[in-house]
């Protein structure tokens, strides 16, 4: 996979306006998923060290660095609507390290936006075709065959950085 060109804008994105105002959310996912449906859950489909993706680069490392990778299904009543990625340098120990073992099926999100240490970097944005990684492995939950958008963010915690990329699934329309 050749990197792929995220942009800090969402210029020429979706013309839906639902779904731009999930990918524009300046707050929690987690809260707002919550906020829209009756059962709310995390999934937990993968977690353990992994290469980070080509155009994933953290800590100021270079691609394809070796990292802890945490992959989830936010679920809003039984369906999947956002597929979310994490990656987290293993180079170091840290609390975030820990706190990220530790995790089990409860969303990160809720830790990123109550604890008072982390800071959240920009919001980058991409239209993911289904030959981006990411795009598989969010099209296998939701059966979906076009392009997904997707936004990713930066969060720091004292000298380590998580970097969490958030895929919306065709479901997220009907939270509204």
């Amino acid at each position: 996979m050749k990197r792929s060109h995220w942009r800090p804008c969402l210029s020429g994105g979706p013309n839906d306006p639902v779904l731009k105002s999930w990918l524009t959310e300046p707050g929690s996912l987690t809260a707002r998923c919550q906020r829209a449906s009756r059962a709310f859950r995390v999934r937990l489909l993968h977690y353990g060290k992994g290469q980070a993706l080509a155009d994933e680069a953290i800590e100021g490392g270079s691609e394809r660095q070796l990292a802890w990778v945490r992959e989830v299904a936010l679920e809003c009543d039984g369906r999947p609507v956002i597929f979310a990625h994490t990656t987290l340098a293993v180079r170091r120990g840290g609390r975030l390290t820990r706190w990220m073992a530790r995790l089990g099926s409860r969303s990160l999100g809720s830790l990123l936006f109550s604890y008072p240490g982390f800071r959240r970097g920009g919001i980058e944005f991409l239209r993911l075709d289904p030959r981006h990684p990411l795009h598989r492995r969010a099209a296998a939950l939701s059966g979906a065959t076009g392009t997904l958008w997707a936004r990713r963010s930066l969060h720091r915690l004292g000298q380590q950085q998580v970097l969490v990329t958030e895929v919306f699934l065709p479901a997220i329309r009907d939270l509204g």
